[in-house]
């Protein structure tokens, strides 16, 4: 007996020694690098349309002429020498409009096999993230030294990513965001942490910090109060526990996400502004938010809003998200497949099931679906105030795919009210001025830097038309057809790959910052 047991402990130990080794060698395992297509000093599109997403208008049948990435003239078709291009791109009966912008996205250490090549194939040519880091290097989520340096390997022609516009610190949503054995001051527990945490994210090149829902209002306060003294600003969510109006006579930059309103102009603003378990009250009250909606509460906080120039980022396919749960035909997304599994499995997984119980109950019953169609028309009052909206998808969300999701935010916005220009503007011209880069980005001008997508069909006819992509042009790369399909082959080799899946499991479990917002 004692010799069975012997065994079966030997052999176990073997299969545990086995299993230890294939994960070890999983996490070790060098990841394929994405081959650098060729980068060409002078381009040259010939007879194309330009999209100019300021006026509406298309200027027919024009050359541009491209030179180390930057549009040096812009002609009738013939008037540009061919003999000086290194590659003629045919651009006859096709559009082109600048590279499209994401401003809410959420970047990871592994963004580089996972996001980037579908941000580049989707013309998503720049994206503002909203996560960030604490003091130390994180295992899973990305900080402002690692884009900045991939922001210098695009400059470098090293890297095929989008640009990382703006900077942000790490979420700021009170002690109890902030895992042991990390520096006081990210907790806001008293006065003199404003101005560390303010000096850490500055040397840290950080252009902004990111307010997160749960941050006392006497810190909000203090923050807004001190944060343009460092040359940042503040942007994120509405924190719970003061007002929108407050918020945005502070100085807040951006707002996010669909529910802004809705929080605000219901029976219940103050109660949930001041309730011990805001979550639960918030729960109880979403039904109330839609049906006793007060338009005239909106109206005024969206007039302030425009007169402040606070802009808004709705994020609707989060919330589409949340009404569609319970939909096979919306789960049953092609673009899976560029997935990893264990997000599929685990952490979407869990969000599917959760909110499509919740859909399916009695007491749930279609108002995912209300509160979501709630905001649309929310998007749609705000649009017509005057409020600048801008394109945000909030990726790494359930349902939410990198590069792919910016063109159903696009439709979504216009179905939301917004016309087919104003979509298009707001993932173009209206980040870029929001960012203050408008005198490099946004438009198709002479001087500025040539981030532009060839299009077969016209997206101010059809905002869908975004998505028929025949070419894209990045930091003097040109990704034709072919090198589109390479890249999104890229991606979905890697995330159903085992060693990318169990890197993400390691990362995850790995990250304090995870665990903190698991636990939370």
């Amino acid at each position: 007996m004692k010799k069975k047991v012997f065994k079966l402990l030997k052999a176990l130990s073997i299969l545990f020694f086995l299993f230890v080794l294939i994960i070890t060698i999983a996490i070790l395992w060098p990841l394929p690098k994405m081959e650098m297509p060729e980068k060409h000093g002078n381009i040259l599109v010939k007879s194309v349309n330009i999209i100019d997403v300021q006026s509406g208008d298309v200027l027919t049948n024009r050359d541009i002429l491209i030179e180390n990435g930057i549009i040096k003239s812009i002609d009738s078709s013939g008037v540009s020498k061919s003999n000086k291009a290194d590659i003629i791109i045919d651009g006859t009966g096709k559009y082109i409009m600048p590279g499209l912008w994401d401003m809410h996205t959420h970047s990871n250490q592994h963004s580089e096999w996972l996001h980037h090549p579908l941000y580049i194939a989707n013309g998503v040519t720049g994206i503002r993230d909203m996560s960030g880091q604490l003091s130390n290097i994180d295992s899973y989520w990305v900080g402002s030294k690692e884009r900045l340096k991939w922001n210098e390997e695009l400059s470098n022609g090293i890297r095929v990513i989008p640009k990382y516009i703006l900077q942000s610190s790490y979420q700021i949503d009170g002690a109890s965001s902030v895992p042991d054995d990390f520096p006081e001051f990210f907790k806001l527990q008293n006065d003199k942490d404003i101005d560390s945490l303010l000096s850490f994210y500055k040397n840290e090149g950080v252009d902004f910090i990111k307010v997160y829902q749960q941050i006392q209002p006497k810190s909000y306060r203090k923050l807004a109060q001190e944060v343009p003294k460092y040359g940042m600003h503040l942007a994120g969510h509405k924190p719970m526990f003061l007002s929108l109006e407050e918020a945005v006579n502070m100085g807040q930059r951006s707002f996010e996400h669909g529910r802004i309103f809705m929080y605000e102009s219901f029976p219940g603003a103050d109660s949930l502004r001041t309730v011990n378990n805001w979550q639960y009250f918030f729960s109880q009250s979403k039904r109330s938010m839609v049906e006793d909606f007060n338009p005239e509460i909106a109206t005024n906080l969206m007039r302030r809003m425009q007169k402040k120039n606070a802009h808004w980022t709705p994020t609707l396919q989060t919330l589409k998200f949340e009404a569609s749960a319970h939909k096979e035909a919306f789960l049953n997304n092609p673009n899976l497949k560029y997935i990893t599994t264990v997000r599929k499995k685990l952490w979407w997984g869990i969000d599917v099931k959760n909110n499509k119980k919740r859909n399916l109950s009695d007491e749930g019953k279609d108002l995912s679906i209300d509160f979501y169609s709630a905001s649309q028309e929310q998007v749609k009052m705000a649009n017509e105030i005057g409020v600048p909206i801008m394109t945000g998808t909030d990726v790494t969300d359930s349902y939410v795919f990198a590069g792919f999701s910016v063109h159903n935010e696009l439709e979504d916005l216009t179905k939301s009210g917004l016309s087919n220009l104003e979509a298009l503007q707001s993932a173009t011209i209206v980040p870029a001025k929001y960012a203050r880069l408008d005198k490099d980005y946004g438009t198709i001008e002479t001087g500025k830097i040539a981030d532009l997508i060839i299009l077969e069909s016209n997206p101010l006819k059809n905002i869908t038309n975004t998505k028929t992509i025949d070419g894209v042009l990045k930091n003097g790369i040109y990704f034709d057809r072919d090198k589109i399909q390479e890249l999104k082959t890229f991606t979905e080799s890697i995330a159903s790959s085992f060693h990318m899946n169990v890197k993400v499991i390691y990362s995850l479990l790995s990250s304090p910052l995870i665990r903190v917002q698991f636990a939370d």
